[in-house]
């Protein structure tokens, strides 16, 4: 691994477009001009903890070691098997025959009833759109829908006709 000089730091810094590495690579150059961990917090307006979880990651990794991390996060409560059941259902519900909409409401039954996972109700549209799903639907044609008796419908005459 490279020995940076704090001038390098410093054009590195320049460089960089995400701010919040920026701001690390600052205090790893002021820390490197010879300043304490404490003043470098007090001049970067940031936690005395942060700058020495930087500087610790700075010496262990290089500046490699600022990258800032994807938070992973939680784990599904679902498994991808069970991921894909539901998509399934919700497919073949979205294109049956039968009319109607399938709800959010809906969804979590079908979750809690099938899988016994409990999903509070926001979080199904966040699952729906994991899930390459819209939760903003069409209505499907009712059963009963007949383009005939439409027509018959709208040449009905009515009393404000001319």
């Amino acid at each position: 691994m490279k020995n940076y000089t704090a001038e390098e730091i410093l054009i590195l810094s320049r460089a960089e477009k995400e701010p919040r590495k920026r701001i690390r690579l600052l205090a790893v150059a002021l820390f490197l001009e010879g300043h304490s961990r404490t003043d470098v917090a007090e001049r970067l307006k940031v936690a005395r903890g942060s700058v020495n979880a930087w500087v610790a990651k700075y010496l262990a990794s290089g500046p490699k070691g600022l990258d800032a991390k994807k938070n992973k996060g939680r784990d599904s409560y679902l498994t991808s098997s069970q991921k894909q059941q539901l998509s399934a259902y919700i497919e073949e519900q979205s294109m049956s025959s039968s009319g109607g909409r399938l709800t959010g409401d809906a969804i979590l039954k079908y979750i809690q009833l099938r899988f016994n996972v409990d999903y509070h109700p926001n979080a199904i549209y966040k699952l729906l759109e994991q899930l390459s799903f819209s939760w903003i639907t069409s209505r499907s044609k009712h059963p009963k829908q007949s383009p005939e008796a439409q027509m018959a419908f709208k040449k009905v005459p009515t009393e404000n006709d001319p």
